[in-house]
């Protein structure tokens, strides 16, 4: 087994509410620097849908499950995911994934 098998990878896609698109995307932008600061964060970028621009998808890398935890807890995201409710469609879909094969 190689040594990044056991690191984690999320998905994570946020679509947001008519009229909200630039809004979102710049709450969410603003995750990217102090994200990729933190301990144990290996991939954290941002992509947006070329078709949708409504579609934002974050594609994640983690090395550790607890420091992922951290993430999760961390001021900068607990601030923006405060504005969700005005800006989404919908409940972000937030999936953790690991190296099949």
């Amino acid at each position: 087994m190689r040594m990044n098998d056991t690191h984690i990878r999320v998905v994570a896609r946020l679509m947001a509410q008519p009229g909200k698109t630039d809004e979102l995307g710049a709450l969410l932008r603003g995750l990217l620097a102090p994200t990729r600061g933190e301990e144990g964060c290996i991939t954290y970028e941002l992509l947006q849908n070329r078709q949708d621009p409504t579609d934002f998808t974050f594609v994640e890398e983690w090395t550790r499950e607890d420091l992922l935890e951290a993430h999760l807890a961390s001021p900068h995201l607990q601030a923006a995911r405060s504005r969700f409710p005005d800006l989404l469609a919908a409940e972000p879909d937030i999936r953790r994934y690991s190296v099949a094969g």
